[in-house]
């Protein structure tokens, strides 16, 4: 039986002043898991991630990663700060959100440097990340210079470099070419053949049929409706139109009308949730 690394008890968030987007949300996670959470815009999915990777905490209810619980004072103190901030990657949906470094190089090492690694390990981690990823010719450039899949590489390698056992991916197809995503889409299940525990926030049905097993599906309002095989999920229509992430066009031929489902083209909407 493998271990638990989160554990989300009867969580909600509420911005300040703001409307409920998550309410009452319970689930674990555990290693080697690969798991897609699914919902239409705004349906709480971004919100959700920021809280597994402690960037914001619940107005009520607890959240345990690693047996600790998830609060503001426990992911700023040592030793457990240091080590979850290892074991935990983060991938924005916008890699300028995390790219600041004056060139590809430096945007490698600084998440070893800030573990405090040694600076030989520090060189042989970004030696070996580049040769991964194949971006050795970049490495003296700007990531400011690079194309979007370029940058969403480099991004992930700065993930890489800091030997995380979980990533944590914030709608990481969108506005990738079709090469740079086959290529994201392979690279994920390398990590996964490691042992790599993968928690993919999306609504891109094909890209999460590809990237994961179990869906954690959310409702408009911000409920948790689903947490199952992915594949189940997808065969089941009915729940797929509740939440919006199908819809349902109908056709008139002649005195009948006929209803089909079809996929939202959410992929071109990267509204921020």
């Amino acid at each position: 039986m493998s271990n638990t690394i989160y554990t989300l008890s009867n969580i909600s968030y509420a911005y300040p002043r703001g409307a409920t987007v998550l309410d009452d949300i319970s689930f674990d996670v555990r290693e080697d898991e690969r798991v897609a959470i699914l919902g239409a815009n705004a349906s709480g999915k971004s919100t959700l991630l920021h809280l597994l990777d402690g960037l914001y905490f619940p107005s009520a209810g607890r959240i345990e990663a690693f047996g600790v619980e998830l609060t503001e004072e426990s992911v700023e103190t040592p030793p457990f700060s240091r080590e979850f901030r290892r074991k935990v990657g983060f991938l924005f949906q916008n890699s300028d959100a995390q790219l600041f470094c004056s060139s590809v190089e430096e945007e490698l090492q600084f998440g070893p440097l800030q573990l405090r690694l040694p600076a030989e390990e520090v060189e042989r981690r970004v030696e070996e990340t580049l040769r991964l990823f194949g971006i050795e010719h970049l490495r003296k450039r700007s990531p400011q210079s690079l194309s979007g899949g370029e940058k969403k590489k480099v991004a992930l390698a700065g993930l890489v470099t800091c030997g995380p056992e979980v990533i944590l991916l914030d709608e990481p197809s969108a506005g990738l070419d079709p090469r740079t995503q086959q290529w994201l889409v392979e690279f994920l299940e390398a990590l996964r053949r490691t042992g790599m525990t993968l928690v993919t926030c999306t609504h891109d049905l094909s890209f999460a049929a590809d990237t994961a097993d179990r869906a954690l599906i959310l409702s408009e309002d911000h409920r948790l409706v689903y947490d199952g095989p992915l594949m189940e999920a997808l065969e089941n229509l009915d729940l797929l139109l509740s939440v919006n992430l199908v819809h349902a066009h109908a056709h008139r031929h002649g005195s009948d009308v006929h209803v089909h489902p079809h996929l939202h083209e959410l992929a071109h909407d990267h509204r921020h949730e």
